[in-house]
């Protein structure tokens, strides 16, 4: 009898357990919110508790994460909201509000800001005064944080400009159409870089005038005025950027590489041909790594200018620092060609010593380049045979 009593109770507990299980748990509301520090920014750590008796314990508490947000769930009812820094102590509190209430299937909000006057005022006077302190000096921050944002945006639109101006040919033929004429293509081009390098002068003289200190700034101001034939201005700006960047903290041997660059070609440009070499020496010792660039551009500039001799020379120096780069035997042999005589006899060009090797150099490298039928045509009116061999002829300077 009794073993038969064990048994039905026993059924009858098992018949009743899915009963409880299947009974709601009650509902729960959320909560969610920012914790802001007495300077402004967000507190990256710490933690936000619930307490349903005054702060003395803490019925749920959410951690507090990098961008100073948290969020969680709670039952239903009115509590206090205690923020906690890591190192503070459990008895203690940073900052607390109040009947805060949790309403099931609700969310919500309670920020922590300590920007706010009620908080400041129950801070000790120390604290208030390092306070006033540190929110000075975020002013100043912010402050120069949003002229370098400003700067940055014009420096992007700065080599956007210069991009335009260096495809200023295209873009002209683009517009006129194939039938225009080469003065039409020329008068666009101008007109092209011309607002190009004005829009840069205006924005990289009001950014110089609020940054004297930063070279970048004094360089591209450069380039605009070199690049609207204000040379005199170009050569200031230059070499202001020089001096600016001697006198940083972090030298910026790319800056100065450039600004001496600018200074080659206003003095190339202006016949200065001692003062270009040096500048252009001096911008390849900056920065090593660009030598050949630069001096590269140096017989460019002397070539567009039309000063063989000094297009020979640089084409000479930058030859040694490039020695497979195709243009430039091609710029050496058109600086020497300047000096070649006609032959009424054979009624052939007679080229000055060192051209024909130059062309036959180019041809060598560049089989096909751009300039291919143009040297070969050349060589041809001289009687001259195209070679595969060549050694650079050194000129110094």
């Amino acid at each position: 009898m009794k073993r038969n009593i064990s048994l039905w109770l026993g059924v009858l507990a098992f018949a009743l357990t899915p009963v409880f299980a299947q009974q709601s748990p009650e509902a729960m509301g959320k909560i969610h919110g920012q914790v802001t520090n007495p300077v402004g920014s967000p507190e990256t750590a710490g933690t936000v508790s619930l307490s349903a008796d005054g702060g003395h314990t803490s019925k749920y508490t959410f951690k507090v994460d990098a961008t100073g947000s948290y969020t969680g769930e709670a039952a239903p009812g009115t509590y206090m909201a205690i923020f906690r820094q890591p190192t503070t102590p459990p008895d203690k509190m940073i900052d607390f509000f109040n009947d805060v209430k949790i309403v099931a299937g609700q969310d919500t909000t309670q920020d922590f800001d300590m920007t706010r006057q009620a908080f400041i005022d129950k801070l000790p006077e120390a604290e208030k005064k390092q306070l006033a302190d540190l929110r000075k000096h975020n002013s100043e921050a912010l402050k120069v944080n949003a002229v370098i944002k400003q700067l940055n945006a014009d420096l992007k639109k700065v080599n956007e400009d210069l991009h335009a101006a260096d495809g200023a040919h295209a873009a002209a033929v683009q517009q006129l159409g194939a039938s225009a004429t080469k003065a039409d293509v020329d008068a666009k081009v101008a007109d092209i870089k011309k607002e190009q390098y004005t829009d840069i002068e205006t924005m990289m003289t009001k950014d110089t005038t609020e940054r004297p200190t930063e070279s970048v700034l004094w360089a591209y101001l450069g380039q605009a005025q070199a690049g609207l034939k204000e040379y005199d201005k170009a050569e200031v700006s230059f070499k202001k950027s020089i001096e600016v960047d001697a006198a940083a903290k972090k030298p910026r041997p790319e800056v100065v590489a450039m600004a001496n660059a600018g200074l080659g070609e206003i003095y190339a440009r202006t016949g200065k041909v001692p003062e270009a070499n040096a500048a252009y020496d001096a911008a390849g010792k900056a920065d090593p790594a660009r030598a050949g660039f630069y001096l590269k551009n140096e017989a460019v500039i002397f070539f567009q200018v039309g000063n063989g001799d000094a297009q020979v020379a640089a084409a000479d120096e930058a030859i040694k620092a490039s020695p497979e780069d195709a243009l430039l035997y091609y710029l050496r042999g058109q600086g020497l060609i300047q000096k070649a005589t006609f032959d009424t006899k054979t009624q052939r060009i007679v080229l000055p010593p060192g051209c024909a090797e130059s062309y036959q150099k180019y041809l060598e490298l560049a089989p096909d380049g751009p300039y291919a039928a143009e040297v070969k045509g050349i060589l041809q009116q001289a009687g001259e045979k195209v070679e595969t061999s060549f050694k650079a002829t050194k000129k110094k300077r």
